[in-house]
C-alpha cells in the first residue's frame, strides 16, 4: 500500500498529496489471521484503525447480532482524542490486512503535521455527527411508531 492508496479511504476524501504522505508514514501496516481480534470490548482503545482488505466481525455484549465491517472502514477515530474502553471486539473473519494509527502516533501527526491532523480531526468528526443524526433519526421513527 502507498500513502495514493490512503485515497480509497472515504473518510480521506479530503486529504491532498501531502496530508495523504504525512499521515502514511505513522501508519503501522498489519496482517491479521483469519480468527485473530484487533482488539477487544473494554480494553484501552488506542488508536485509529484502517481496513485495507478483508473482513471484521465487530460484536458486543450489548448488541442482539454481530456486524461486518469490510475493507474500506474505519474503526476508533474517537480513541484518538477520548481515553477509555473499545465499544466492541473486532475479529477478522478472514484475513484482514490493516493500518493502525496509535494515539501516540497521532500526536506526532499534530506537530509534525497540523493540517492534515486537523483534516484527520474534522473529517473524524463529520462521520461522528452523520452517525449521531442517524441515530437520532431512528429514535425519532421509534418514538412516533410507539406513540
Amino acid at each position: 500500500m502507498t500513502a495514493a492508496d490512503l485515497k480509497s479511504f472515504a473518510l480521506l476524501a479530503e486529504f491532498n498529496e501531502e496530508d495523504r504522505e504525512a499521515l502514511f508514514e505513522l501508519l503501522e501496516p498489519k496482517t491479521l489471521g483469519k480468527g485473530r481480534s484487533i482488539f477487544r470490548e473494554g480494553t484501552e482503545a488506542d488508536g485509529l484503525v484502517f481496513l485495507v482488505s478483508g473482513r471484521l466481525v465487530l460484536c458486543s455484549k450489548r448488541w442482539p447480532e454481530d456486524a461486518i465491517a469490510g475493507e474500506g472502514t474505519v474503526l476508533g477515530g474517537l480513541s484518538l482524542f477520548a481515553v477509555g474502553p473499545r465499544e466492541v471486539t473486532a475479529k477478522a473473519e478472514v484475513p484482514c490486512d490493516i493500518l493502525q494509527l496509535p494515539r501516540t502516533s497521532f500526536r506526532r501527526l499534530v506537530e509534525d503535521a497540523p493540517r492534515a491532523a486537523c483534516r484527520l480531526a474534522e473529517a473524524l468528526a463529520k462521520e461522528l455527527a452523520d452517525d449521531a443524526r442517524e441515530a437520532l433519526d431512528a429514535m425519532v421513527v421509534g418514538v412516533v411508531k410507539t406513540a
